[in-house]
C-alpha cells in the first residue's frame, strides 16, 4: 500500500472524529507537519507512528491496510513492511503484540522512542536493531528487550525477508 493510501485513510478517520491536525499531533506526540505530509502522501509512516496514530484514533492499526486494496497494492505493501496486529481485538491491553515482516533492504524511517518497554523476537531472517545508537544483529530465535524511552529502530539489511514479533508495553 502506498503512503498516499495510508494518508487518505488517516485523513478520513481524523475528519470522522472531528480532530484537527493539531489535536491529533497532541494526542500522538507526532508533529503537525509530519501528519500533514503523511496525509498528502509526501512522507512514509513508521510502524511506531502508525501505532500511536491508531491508538489516538481508537482503531486497529490494520485499518490502514484495507482488504479492498490488497490485489492492487499487495506488492507495494511487500516493498515496505507487513504489520499484523496479534492483540485479538482486546482494547486497553497493557502490551501490544505485533508480527512484522520487513522485506530485503528495508532500512527507511527514523529512530523513535516511546514510553514503556519493547521486546523483539526474530522468527525468520536477520534483524538489525539499533538502540541508543548501539547496533545489534539478531538471528532466528534470538531476542532482545529494552527501555523504549531510548531512541531505537530496526532494519532488514539482508537480501531475504525478516519476520519478527514486537511486543510493546503501553
Amino acid at each position: 500500500m502506498s503512503s498516499h493510501s495510508i494518508g487518505q485513510i488517516l485523513k478520513q478517520l481524523r475528519k470522522e472524529r472531528k480532530l484537527t491536525l493539531k489535536s491529533l499531533a497532541e494526542l500522538t506526540d507526532v508533529s503537525i507537519s509530519f501528519l500533514s505530509q503523511v496525509e498528502r502522501g509526501k512522507s512514509s509512516v513508521t510502524l511506531e507512528s502508525l501505532k500511536k496514530i491508531a491508538d489516538a484514533l481508537k482503531v486497529n492499526p490494520t485499518v490502514f491496510f484495507s482488504d479492498h486494496s490488497q490485489t492492487d497494492d499487495l506488492n507495494s505493501i511487500r516493498q515496505q513492511f507487513y504489520y499484523q496486529d496479534l492483540s485479538n481485538g482486546i482494547p486497553d491491553a497493557s502490551y501490544i503484540p505485533i508480527l512484522v515482516t520487513l522485506q530485503p533492504g528495508e532500512n527507511e524511517g527514523n529512530a523513535f522512542s516511546h514510553s514503556g518497554h519493547e521486546f523483539l523476537y526474530v522468527i525468520e531472517g536477520t534483524l538489525t536493531v539499533v538502540v541508543d545508537e548501539k547496533e545489534e544483529e539478531l538471528g532466528e530465535q534470538q531476542s532482545t528487550m529494552f527501555d523504549a524511552n531510548k531512541t531505537h529502530y530496526w532494519y532488514n539489511l539482508t537480501n531475504k525477508p525478516v519476520r519478527f514479533l514486537v511486543i510493546s508495553s503501553k
